[in-house]
């Protein structure tokens, strides 16, 4: 199951507003205006475009996106229940048989789910279910690190075109050195499409593909719980077996969140 990530949207709108907040505490509401440049947006957008079309195809460009979307979502699959669901199929498989497990499939949402069970009540073997629904997680994994890395890319690029924008705003900049009062203003002109590269680069794209990347790396591991799951509902283990061997993914991941508490709490008595 599917639901908004509003963490995304709140990080990027806080950290606008608290751009923006400094911004006002020091220069006013007039202040704000000198930080609008027009010319400094189409440089930076403009280049970043550019730079997109050269380096990827129009069919990775498409995904675009999607990706975008899938930022802004996060899975809601939790792990007890996708546990129990896996036990309750090992007992009905072993109670009434594989085949029985076909009905299970209008209540199941999870197309990952759906297909281990087919191939299960299919009869293949475990091995070859190993091989197929890895496949399909390494196809995936494809599919992610394509899109993720156009949102990666403008990462790189934003800040070099708005350097590219101060070269231009300093050299127009010096060629009015014969009226000394426009230097100051055409200099904060000239910094500008920095300032803009710089903000999306690290407020922006940069989280976005990072979050991304970790969500990645969640769905791979629920679906290696789900590869799991369905092998030991196919091969008629003990669902009390079954449930101790899933509960180690449980563990594992109760353990990493642990060991990352324990890191910070020891650089904190390192500082102290």
């Amino acid at each position: 199951m599917r639901k908004i990530d509003l963490l995304t949207p709140i990080g990027i709108t806080l950290g606008f507003i608290m751009i923006m907040l400094a911004i006002l505490s020091n220069a006013g509401r007039d202040g704000m205006a000198s930080f609008l440049d027009i010319a400094s947006i189409f440089v930076v957008i403009g280049g970043l475009i550019g730079s997109l079309l050269i380096n990827f195809k129009l069919e990775q460009l498409k995904l675009v996106r999607k990706v975008l979307k899938e930022a802004f979502h996060k899975n809601d699959q939790r792990l007890p229940e996708l546990i129990g669901l896996f036990i309750r199929l090992s007992e009905r498989a072993r109670r009434e048989g594989i085949l029985s497990l076909e009905n299970e499939l209008d209540v199941v949402e999870d197309k990952f789910i759906k297909k281990g069970i087919l191939l299960a009540v299919d009869g293949i073997e475990p091995e070859v279910i190993n091989e197929i629904m890895n496949a399909e997680i390494t196809a995936m994994e494809e599919r992610h690190y394509k899109g993720r890395s156009i949102i990666e890319k403008c990462g790189e690029y934003a800040p070099a075109w708005g350097m590219i924008g101060t070269l231009i705003g300093l050299v127009l900049m010096l060629r009015s050195l014969d009226d000394p009062a426009s230097l100051g203003p055409n200099m904060a002109v000239a910094l500008l499409t920095t300032l803009y590269g710089t903000v999306l680069a690290n407020l922006v794209f940069l989280p976005m593909a990072n979050n991304l990347e970790i969500k990645t790396e969640e769905e791979v591991f629920i679906k290696q719980i789900i590869i799991e799951g369905v092998i030991g509902v196919q091969s008629g283990q003990n669902p009390r077996i079954l449930e101790e061997k899933l509960s180690a993914f449980l563990a594992s991941e109760v353990n990493t969140d642990d060991e990352e508490q324990s890191v910070l709490v020891g650089e904190n008595v390192n500082e102290a």
